[in-house]
Parts: C-alpha cells; sequence; structure tokens
C-alpha cells in the first residue's frame, strides 16, 4: 500500500448518501472504510465496485449503537492502514411517530444510534486524527434538527444534538488542526424519500424553492469539499443542502 494514500471512514457508507460519499471520496483518492451494519451484500458489492475503478476499500461490519463496536471499527481501520484521516458520520435510522404514541424504547433507540454513536466514533478518531496533522470530521445531521419535523422528535433531537457536538469538538480541536462540521441534507432521493406517498412528496416539493429533490451526489460533493485542503479554514459550520427549503 501507499503509505502517502489516505484514509477515510464512512459510517452507513454502503447504500444511499453513504453510498455517493463513498464513491466520492474513492474518486478523490482516499482508501474508503465502508461500515455497514446489516447491508453486507451491499458493502461488498460496493468494495468490488471501487476497487473495479483502481481504488482501494474495505468494508467493516459494524453497530454504532454500541460503542465497544464504534472503538473496533477505528481500531479494525487502524490496525490495517496504519492511519486515519477523515471520518465520515453518516449511519443513521428512523423510527417515526408522533409524541403522543413514542415510546421509550423508539426514542432511546434513534438516539443511541444517530447521536451517541457519533459521540463514540468521534471519541475514539480523536488520537489518529491529531497524529494525521490536517484531520478531518464531517458529521451528517438534517434540515430536521434545525427545524423540527412532525412525527420524528427522537430523530430531530438526535439530530440537533449532533450539530452542537460539532461545534464542541470543532472548538475543542482547534488548535490540533482538525476541522470538525457538519452537512445538513433536505429531502434527497434514496429509498426513504422513494417510500413517501405522492401526497408527501407533492407537498415536500411545494416547499422547496429548487423544486425537486436532491440527488445523494450532492451531498457527497460538499463531503468531498469539507474533506480537502480547500476548506483547511473551515470549522465549526453547518452546511445545508436542501435546495433553499429552509432560508432564514
Amino acid at each position: 500500500m501507499n503509505e502517502a494514500k489516505k484514509v477515510a471512514i464512512v459510517t452507513g457508507g454502503a447504500t444511499g448518501i453513504g453510498l455517493a460519499i463513498s464513491l466520492q471520496l474513492a474518486q478523490d483518492g482516499y482508501i474508503v472504510v465502508v461500515n455497514y451494519h446489516s447491508s453486507a451484500q451491499a458493502a461488498q458489492d460496493l468494495v468490488k465496485q471501487i476497487q473495479a475503478n483502481g481504488g482501494q476499500a474495505l468494508a467493516v461490519q459494524a453497530n454504532l449503537s454500541k460503542v465497544t463496536e464504534a472503538e473496533k471499527l477505528i481500531q479494525t481501520t487502524l490496525e490495517t492502514y496504519q492511519r486515519l484521516d477523515v471520518v465520515v458520520n453518516n449511519a443513521g435510522i428512523t423510527d417515526d411517530t408522533l409524541m403522543l404514541r413514542m415510546s421509550e424504547t423508539q426514542f432511546d433507540r434513534v438516539i443511541e444510534t444517530n447521536l451517541k454513536g457519533v459521540w463514540a466514533m468521534c471519541k475514539y478518531a480523536l488520537k489518529p486524527l491529531m497524529q494525521a496533522g490536517q484531520g478531518r470530521i464531517i458529521n451528517i445531521a438534517s434540515v430536521a434538527g434545525m427545524m423540527g419535523n412532525i412525527g420524528q422528535a427522537n430523530y430531530a433531537a438526535a439530530k440537533a444534538g449532533v450539530i452542537g457536538l460539532s461545534k464542541t469538538l470543532a472548538r475543542e480541536m482547534a488548535s490540533r488542526n482538525l476541522t470538525v462540521n457538519v452537512v445538513a441534507p433536505g429531502f434527497i432521493q434514496t429509498n426513504m424519500t422513494a417510500n413517501l406517498s405522492p401526497q408527501i412528496k407533492e407537498a415536500a416539493i411545494a416547499m422547496i424553492p429548487l423544486k425537486r429533490f436532491g440527488l445523494p451526489e450532492d451531498i457527497a460533493q460538499m463531503v468531498s469539499f469539507l474533506a480537502s485542503n480547500k476548506a483547511q479554514y473551515i470549522t465549526g459550520q453547518t452546511f445545508v443542502v436542501d435546495g433553499g427549503m429552509t432560508m432564514y
């Protein structure tokens, strides 16, 4: 292996937005560690695709709602490649219902993956990222964490927490030349939005000035920029990619 080649972890990197991010970073020249929870075949297929295009990739299973598995993901990366330069915390789940009906289990399940999982990945990645000399953490939040969303009290709370966590970490790590930023997608064309009813899709598009859903590649290109040297003076910021839906 080329020791100078940078290494990036993408959590939830085998499907949807994560898939686009993994492909983009591989195209940018990174060795990509594709984390997955249950999408084993998709992860292996992605690794083969990256390799067929001349890149390097590794699929690693980990349930990031468990802190020990987040730590193991970091350790596996370091044991394999001896370095870590970029962490993209993209893995997330939903378990939607109105607040009146939401159980404690539903709330905890989403918080454990979408917020605690991000905390755990950041915690165990900090030392190797500092050693990289110019490390990057890019956390994928959501516009739901900025404006709320009916039926998503757990998801919105977790994503708002990710934004606050990222700002704090950006302050703590600035002296170590480690930047921490957030990308907050709006409605993006994924399997999740594909399952929305035509009525909900129509209502959503009506709120978007650009009058369409975004593509996973729109998020991937923002991540690519934030991981690059072009973004070396940017930290603690939230970049909204939503077609203009949440203008303030």
